[in-house]
């Protein structure tokens, strides 16, 4: 199943401009609360028509403003979850999961209830009220009464924002499971950074109601389009540099009075020598060494100091200053590396920061 989404939507005075595509894939829509994802949601299930634009589903266009198409939502064939589920509370699990299907026999159905039932691990509670049923027995009904349309086009609203995150976690590989056996192609909303990178194939960053990039999931995290989307996407270390020259295809940039070679473009044309950009790293590619690297051939070092040490469960922040040239930096380490180099025990370090992990972004101001 494939969604093609350009289209500009308005709400008062808020308007979303977006441009997306997916095919046979999750396909996360990320960002801040009110930035323009569950509009698009919305509008790719027909619940609110776009000014101008077109939105095709399986090739076939579902809402064109240059010829008049605005097919309603239930001629649309799409499952959609909102956040705050709508499940009847009059009705049983059972019924709930009925309502969504297509009338036909009455035969049928139940059969099609009770296999659904069976998907979501939800056997023996088609007779019983949503109300007895916990927090994630009530999403897996409502993505089961999605899935009764039997529809490849599933639209989720931050379905799982609500539970706790063992709840969650047991959700999403429940979604991913579904996702293979049914052949889905899924529109994920979310504002959680850790959600998007274990559900999406690809990932749209939205910001102030733009996409700002639509990409494979590690393009996006690896090579962001531009400093916002760094931001948004948790890097840690975006420096401004200056293009010093190009070697090899690779940028040649100077940070504080330090040298750093970086990774090639990845696509189009790189910066050019005298050039203001952007770099960054993400904090669990920069690298540690108790002295002088074994590779001897390793660029991109300098001396720096740790001035915080920050536990998170299983990992550590770890903030360092140059004691020379250079920026500062903020490093991820799993526990298990930070007891075994000692890192508590020592102060300075030799920092690498691996080429291939230094991302250049052009420089943009305000309002560009």
């Amino acid at each position: 199943m494939s969604l093609e989404f350009d289209a500009t939507l308005t709400l008062g005075a808020f308007t979303c401009e977006a441009s997306l595509k997916a095919n046979d894939e999750i396909l996360v829509l990320f960002g801040h609360s009110g930035a323009g994802k569950s509009v698009t949601l919305q509008a790719i299930a027909g619940l609110m028509q776009p000014v101008r634009g077109r939105i095709d589903i399986n090739g076939q266009a579902v809402f064109d403003s240059a010829r008049g198409v605005n097919v309603p939502p239930q001629g649309r064939a799409v499952g959609y979850v909102v956040q705050d589920l709508a499940l009847f509370p009059q009705m049983s699990v059972g019924q709930n999961i009925a309502f969504g299907m297509p009338r036909g026999a009455g035969q049928s159905r139940r059969q099609r209830v009770e296999r659904l039932l069976a998907a979501l691990q939800l056997e023996g509670y088609g007779d019983r009220r949503p109300g007895s049923l916990s927090g994630g027995q009530q999403q897996r009904v409502a993505l089961a009464r999605a899935l009764a349309r039997d529809a490849s086009l599933l639209l989720l609203d931050e379905p799982f924002s609500a539970l706790d995150e063992s709840l969650r976690a047991g959700l999403r590989r429940e979604l991913l499971r579904l996702r293979a056996e049914r052949g889905l192609t899924i529109v994920f909303v979310t504002h959680d950074l850790r959600e998007a990178h274990l559900l999406a194939d690809r990932l749209a960053v939205f910001d102030a109601g733009r996409v700002l990039q639509c990409d494979a999931r590690e393009s996006v995290f690896r090579h962001p389009a531009s400093r916002r989307v760094a931001e948004l996407t948790g890097v840690a270390n975006i420096f401004e540099g200056t293009v010093r020259g190009i070697d090899s295809g690779a940028p040649v940039v100077d940070v504080r009075g330090l040298t750093l070679r970086c990774a090639p473009p990845a696509m189009g044309t790189g910066p050019r020598p005298g050039e203001a950009v952007d770099i960054c790293i993400r904090a669990e590619r920069v690298v540690l060494h108790r002295g002088e690297p074994r590779d001897h051939t390793a660029v991109n070092l300098l001396e720096a100091a740790i001035v915080e040490d920050l536990a998170y469960g299983a990992t550590h922040t770890l903030r360092l200053t140059p004691t020379g040239a250079g920026p500062a930096l903020e490093v991820e380490l799993a526990a298990r590396p930070y007891e075994v180099m000692g890192v508590a025990g020592r102060q300075t370090w030799t920092v690498e920061l691996p080429p291939a992990d230094l991302h250049v972004m052009a420089r943009r101001t305000p309002g560009d």
